[in-house]
């Protein structure tokens, strides 16, 4: 076993740094940390604490992230795909309980990348990550929907199903104010790129429907729009760490959720350098990123922040304006530490509706609604997984959708390679042109003896493997003296097939027919020889190729 390569990006970057590299990261970076500032609000509060927490957990998440990640260009901090869960889990354990559970999430993140799943966990079936963020963003577009309306209901339902029949119920407390102010954003913030791609529409929509609500407020007598200062009390005093208090009670309790996180953020810290590397041509190490996601959300909690991951867009807008090395991502934690401790009390005027625009537009963006319906044309096992996934995250939550999502797809998983191993009688004759064993020179065909049936294994040897054998021998209608089991082309074998091949060998020496094994390769055989085959079978069962099978069968049959 080689010796893990935990090696952060950011050192082999620092080896040919230089002044051009440093102005490009500076501008990137600061251009970055504007960008993040809305989300991270507005991640915050949609997902049920405070805004400075998400702009802490930007700040701090995003620092480690860049310090001990395993890419160039990877910018992290809280996401969208968060928001459901993290409401979840502070409903039913409050914040003290989303600590834990981000705690724990970090060191399963740092195991994850230890035991070098990072190459693993990005071959998680795509119906599964499609159905589960489609279903992510259909979650957070129904939270919104009161915000960006201006809606007044006092206890609004958790479930799916039960807020939108809050909704309608509620239509007449539309506050249209409100509602004109959040459906500007969503203008302004899908108008922009046709005006500039190089300035954040959300921040453009945040500053002018800022401007226009005080303006409101102030001349038009306008106060029925709320703003953040409105619900919650700003504070831009820098938290110091705590560690919260741990029973075993609440531990196990938050193991699920604790799962969810650190999956979640593996999936999507690991999609997002993977997009990110073919754009700048660069090769990310996945089990460094995860150890570095890890560390961040083992960070991140201890300063009142959230769990936090790697996000594509701002990745995306960090590698667009010119960033390509970590120190982008130290500078973007800088500036918006700098803007949380200068300007974090204006944030105050900012209207709850305009933050609400802001996530609708996010959450059309995690939709991948293209995506979705061409899974739609795919074969029905993964329209199966896709919807079910898709259903499940938008009416129960997030920790059910993955957990079943991932169960059906292992499941689909074993049916299709149980189907990729062909199992099938040979009768009569060998056609050697079929690839035999053995150079042959002229000989184009072996004859099977009287009273030998012979088999060919084609693909591994595991589950589903010895069903199909019973089947095929019944075919035979006879019982042979000898059957040969033709294994040349079964790369592995797993506990599985051996139990079902030893299962066969015991079956067929009770009915007094004797299996030779032909074609061993030699990873196979190694494997039945630690197993006790050759005891089993005998050693002189056990042939290199099928003419020695067949010379062995015509000994034991009487044949010449």
């Amino acid at each position: 076993m080689t010796k893990m390569d935990f090696t952060p990006k950011l050192v082999a970057c620092m080896r040919k740094y230089n002044r051009q590299t440093f102005l490009s990261d500076l501008m990137a970076g600061i251009i970055v940390g504007i960008v993040a500032l809305p989300l991270a609000i507005a991640f915050g509060i949609a997902s049920g604490v405070s805004p400075e927490k998400g702009i802490v957990t930007a700040i701090v998440a995003g620092l480690a992230i860049s310090l001990f990640g395993g890419s160039r260009v990877q910018i992290g901090g809280p996401t969208g795909a968060f928001i459901v869960i993290i409401a979840g889990i502070i409903n039913q354990y409050g914040f003290q309980g989303l600590t834990i559970a981000t705690l724990m999430a970090g060191l399963m993140l740092i195991g994850f990348g230890l035991l070098r799943l990072g190459t693993i966990i990005k071959y998680i079936p795509y119906p599964i990550v499609v159905g589960f963020t489609s279903g992510i963003a259909v979650t957070i577009f129904t939270t919104q929907v009161m915000d960006l309306l201006g809606m007044h209901i006092a206890d609004a339902p958790g479930d799916f199903v039960g807020r939108w029949t809050a909704y309608f119920h509620h239509l007449d407390t539309i506050d249209w104010w409100s509602a004109g102010i959040g459906i500007l954003s969503v203008a302004v913030i899908a108008l922009m790129p046709k005006v500039s791609r190089r300035i954040p529409g959300s921040l453009v929509a945040i500053v002018l429907m800022t401007v226009v609500a005080l303006l409101l407020r102030q001349y038009a007598g306008v106060s029925s729009i709320e703003t953040i200062g409105d619900r919650f009390s700003i504070s831009s005093n820098l938290p110091s760490a705590q560690v919260p208090s741990l029973s075993w009670d609440v531990v196990r309790n938050l193991v699920a959720p604790a799962m969810t996180i650190a999956v979640l953020g593996a999936i999507e810290s690991l999609l997002s350098a993977t997009v990110a590397d073919g754009v700048i041509g660069d090769h990310h190490n996945s089990n460094t990123e995860l150890i570095g996601q890890g560390i961040a959300n083992i960070v991140s909690p201890l300063f009142g922040g959230i769990p936090a991951t790697g996000a594509i867009a701002r990745t995306m807008t960090n590698i667009n304006n010119g960033g390509r090395t970590p120190i982008a991502g130290v500078i973007h934690a800088v500036v918006l530490l700098l803007i949380f401790l200068l300007l974090m009390p204006l944030a105050s005027y900012i209207p709850m509706a305009c933050l609400a625009g802001v996530l609708v537009v996010v959450a059309y963006g995690m939709s991948g609604w293209r995506s979705f319906r061409a899974l739609l044309r795919n074969p029905k096992s993964d329209v199966t997984v896709l919807v079910l996934t898709f259903l499940l995250t938008i009416i129960f939550d997030l920790t059910v959708a993955i957990e079943v999502g991932l169960i059906c797809a292992c499941l689909l998983f074993m049916k299709r390679m149980s189907e990729t191993t062909d199992v099938r009688a040979v009768y009569d004759e060998i056609d050697l042109n079929e690839d035999a064993d053995m150079e042959r020179g002229n000989l184009e065909h072996l004859t099977i003896p009287h009273g030998v049936e012979v088999y060919e294994i084609n693909g591994p040897y595991f589950f589903g493997a010895g069903n199909r054998f019973e089947d095929i021998m019944g075919r035979y209608g006879h019982r042979p003296q000898v059957r040969i089991i033709r294994m040349r082309k079964v790369p592995f074998i797993d506990s599985t097939g051996l139990h079902n091949l030893e299962n066969l060998c015991l079956m067929s020496q009770k009915e007094g027919i004797t299996i030779i094994l032909s074609g061993v390769t030699d990873k196979v055989n190694a494997v039945l020889r630690r197993n006790g085959f050759p005891r089993l079978l005998g050693e002189e069962n056990i042939c290199n190729h099928i003419d020695l099978a067949l010379a062995r069968a015509r000994e034991l049959t009487g044949n010449k």
